[in-house]
């Protein structure tokens, strides 16, 4: 029997090439959408359609969690004008794989892990760092995987164009749409 992980996606573009190489790896992944960031209410049912689109065509599991954007406003509350990759950025990531970490801890899934490396503009470091704590409070593993390398965010572009996915130009909230 394959490990289950519960695998943290933010769309169906990052999701792609991860299902695809943690299924390589002899897992089960187990798609997890929690993106109270996600800005505005049309971005959120756009990118989450995608991705429902794709983890049926895929067979994978897709548990979907629409929290209050409220919570997560009062998160990162004083950081708003931090520049993308500052603390707000940081303080996202924590507060989205602390609820993954918790959803694995309530599903019984003792590994989890995250899309977010997909994406050359963030930090690997950084998210495995905050991953990683959050992961060994929780006594969770955190699969510490650069989605990334190997040419994994041009896998996962090639995915997306075969695919024909909708492609957002900005990571999801408000303030990164500011920026664009």
């Amino acid at each position: 029997m394959k490990n289950k992980v519960l695998l943290h996606a933010c769309c169906a573009i990052c999701a792609a090439y991860p299902i695809d190489l943690l299924r390589e790896m002899e897992y089960e992944p187990i798609v997890y959408f929690f993106n109270p960031n996600i800005f505005p209410s049309e971005e959120f049912e756009r990118r989450l359609s995608e991705l429902i689109r794709y983890t049926q065509k895929k067979k994978v599991k897709l548990i979907i969690d629409k929290p209050a954007s409220s919570d997560w406003y009062k998160f990162i509350s004083g950081f708003e004008n931090e520049p993308e990759k500052g603390k707000r950025c940081s303080l996202c990531f924590k507060y989205r794989l602390m609820n993954t970490a918790l959803k694995a801890l309530e599903l019984e899934i003792t590994q989890f892990t995250t899309t977010l490396t997909v994406s050359p503009h963030k930090n690997s470091k950084v998210i495995f760092e905050i991953a990683k704590e959050i992961a060994n409070k929780n006594k969770l593993e955190f699969l510490d995987i650069d989605f990334k390398k190997k040419d994994g965010f041009l896998k996962s572009m090639k995915i997306a164009k075969e695919e024909n996915f909708y492609r957002q130009n900005y990571c999801g909230c408000e303030f990164s749409v500011k920026k664009v």
